[in-house]
């Protein structure tokens, strides 16, 4: 029975192990470990690699702002297309803008731009897809299909039962000669986390009332590789064209792939190299005069060039820039720009597996335990803070070669395991010390164990005089008695009439000091203080006695022996405390009382009695007790002869 306790609270307790550090593991990936990878991307990641150079971004921003007030004719985004298709031979451009409706004050600006965007053959525009309630449904169903039947240049295949969500409703429409003149279009959504509020991600694939659509990044690329198609896999999008992979994962919006971020190059946030839009037209302005442009288009030969609005004018709603790990306002057009990198690149951040996450779990866990087990606290605090700042130099590197090793998840289970191994160890040696303090109670009273226990920063040599009633019992002739029986049966008798007795004395608040072969000596006073303590070792002796008659016929239909004791009862002062040595102590009494309380017990044998107390015991029992004096008996040892008595009965109130 005790081993099925013991193993039923070891499997609670690792049961209880396994769900705090379930728990603790996600907590600390909910809660804590992205500020953890805002840390390590932006000084580890970031830092060790630049941006490609191939990847450039035109910038409508403060500069452009001052060259014409917001907001501009568009015609102005015409020029920066045309310089690019006139002058300049780019991989792919990217319109990283929506353009919602027509410019009534400008019509003729807006058909401008509206020839620039059909004479480029290389250009991506953005498009909006929309969640929120659409009034009227059929035309958004109409709109979806039309697009869906110009614009879904792209034939994305699942190769496997992918779950793909299908948030979006509908796509915002563009006006109509902005629509026919569009021959490529992308999504521009990008999601936040919604702990943080930052951006990791990028939603790489969306689904749209069905239909799949790449994000601008993502079209860019097969533009610029004359690929059409992606292939989804459970971890991954494959084109099959370039056979570049892209890691994804399932999110609430769509399959998204983390970005991998690059180092800053200026204080605005921007990784890439950028132009100023007021320049790139001043620029067209200058070739169509036949003057000498600001930048030369050449500059723009074979590149990736990606337009976008980010101006830090908040009133004029340009400020397109979000919190990311590497800074507080990336521009938007900064951040796609980023995941183009990583998909021509393939420049990902590599994540590890949650079998790998289990087995680090594992490692740290069974080393923590291992480490709390084997030393003592302040040396195994000191080594599990020593193994965690070990384990962060060793994700740091990891970081740095883009592989994001979880953070706090390995602190967390630290601290879990540390609090949880020594609450278990605790309680361990809280069970061991209960099991010791029991099994040594076996030898030793438990009241004195208690008192040893209550004490145990002041137990030394040393005691007090108190005045204690001592009683001593013996069994009438066991010596010749136990010569007849086998070792066995000696035993077998002694411990069922020990077994007896003791809960007798421990009833009425006395302490089995020791058992001498077949006698037992108990205290009563000390270490239980207890005023009336001659008369309830009386009392107590009475009741052993007639516990003895009750095993007399018991053992009689058993065909033991009969036994017969003998009990000798004094009150008198005492030493009581521990003696012994330094290195071995013994709770007892000593003293003349003692002695006395053992010689009385001797004289049952000649006055063929079972119950004697001294004088100074029957002046507390007189008026419990029926006794017969026996005087004038010469104790040994004392010069003095002295009275004992023979207690015959106690009254019917005090049986």
């Amino acid at each position: 029975m005790k081993i099925l306790k013991s193993k039923g609270f070891f499997i609670k307790s690792f049961f209880l192990l396994v769900f705090l550090l379930l728990a603790t593991t996600w907590i600390a990936y909910s809660f804590f470990e992205p500020f953890a990878y805002n840390f390590m991307i932006k000084d580890y990641t970031s830092r060790n690699k630049v941006a490609s150079e191939n990847t450039v971004i035109i910038a409508i921003d403060d500069r452009s702002i001052s060259y014409h007030r917001w907001p501009w004719p568009r015609e102005y985004y015409g020029k920066i297309i045309n310089y690019l298709t006139e002058y300049s031979n780019p991989k792919v451009i990217g319109f990283d803008a929506i353009i919602p409706s027509l410019d009534k004050d400008n019509p003729e600006s807006d058909k401008k731009f509206f020839q620039s965007v059909k004479n480029s053959k290389k250009l991506v525009v953005g498009f909006d897809a929309v969640t929120d309630y659409i009034e009227d449904l059929d035309r958004t169903k109409a709109y979806n299909k039309k697009f869906k039947e110009k614009l879904q240049t792209t034939k994305i295949t699942p190769i496997y039962s992918v779950y793909l969500p299908n948030k979006y409703v509908g796509i915002l429409e563009s006006p109509p000669p902005y629509f026919d003149a569009i021959k490529y279009s992308a999504s521009v959504k990008t999601t936040k986390n919604y702990r943080t509020d930052y951006l990791y991600n990028v939603d790489e694939i969306i689904s749209v009332d069905g239909a799949y659509y790449p994000y601008l990044a993502l079209q860019m690329y097969l533009v610029a590789n004359n690929a059409d198609e992606i292939q989804i896999y459970p971890n991954k999008l494959y084109i099959p064209k370039t056979k570049t992979e892209i890691p994804v994962g399932v999110s609430r919006n769509g399959l998204q792939t983390q970005l991998r971020f690059y180092k800053l190059k200026d204080e605005d946030g921007y990784t890439h190299t950028k132009y100023s839009a007021s320049d790139i037209i001043r620029s067209y302005d200058a070739i169509k005069k036949g003057q000498k442009p600001i930048i030369d288009p050449k500059e723009f030969d074979g590149k990736v060039v990606f337009i976008g609005a980010c101006a830090k004018a908040k009133s004029l709603s340009l400020e397109d820039a979000l919190p990311t790990p590497i800074h507080t306002k990336q521009p938007g057009t900064d951040i796609v720009a980023t995941n183009y990198d990583n998909i021509a690149n393939e420049d990902f951040i590599t994540f590890p597996t949650p079998l790998q996450v289990i087995l680090i779990i594992f490692a740290i866990t069974i080393l923590a335990f291992i480490i709390i087990n084997k030393l003592p606290f302040v040396p195994a605090i000191i080594l599990l803070t020593g193994l965690y700042i070990l384990y962060y130099l060793f994700a740091m590197t990891c970081y740095y070669a883009e592989f994001a090793l979880p953070v706090t998840p390995p602190l967390a289970v630290l601290i879990v395991t540390s609090v949880f191994g020594y609450s278990y160890r605790f309680i361990l040696e809280g069970r061991n010390k209960e099991k010791i303090k029991n099994a040594m109670g076996k030898y030793l009273s438990q009241d004195v164990m208690q008192n040893v226990v209550q004490n145990i920063d002041d137990v030394k040599l040393g005691g007090k005089r108190a005045v204690v009633t001592v009683l001593f019992s013996d069994i009438r002739g066991f010596t010749s008695m136990s010569e007849k029986m086998s070792a066995e049966e000696v035993s077998n008798i002694l411990n069922e009439y020990f077994s007896e007795m003791e809960p007798i004395i421990t009833k009425y608040n006395g302490v089995i000091n020791k058992f001498i072969g077949d006698a037992v000596m108990a205290i009563f006073g000390e270490p239980i203080q207890d005023l009336n303590h001659p008369v309830n070792a009386v009392k107590c002796a009475y009741a052993m006695l007639k516990k003895v008659k009750e095993l007399q016929e018991k053992w009689l239909l058993e065909g033991k022996p009969k036994i017969e004791i003998g009990v000798g009862i004094n009150t008198g002062e005492a030493f009581v405390g521990n003696i012994g040595s330094e290195k071995r102590l013994e709770y007892t009494v000593i003293g003349d009382t003692v002695n006395l309380a053992s010689r009385i017990e001797g004289y049952n044998k000649i006055y063929h009695t079972n119950l004697l107390v001294s004088s100074s015991t029957y002046n507390y029992i007189s008026d419990i007790a029926d006794v017969i004096k026996i005087s004038d008996v010469q104790i040994r040892g004392k010069a003095k002869k002295m009275d004992i008595y023979e207690v015959l009965r106690l009254n019917d109130n005090n049986k």
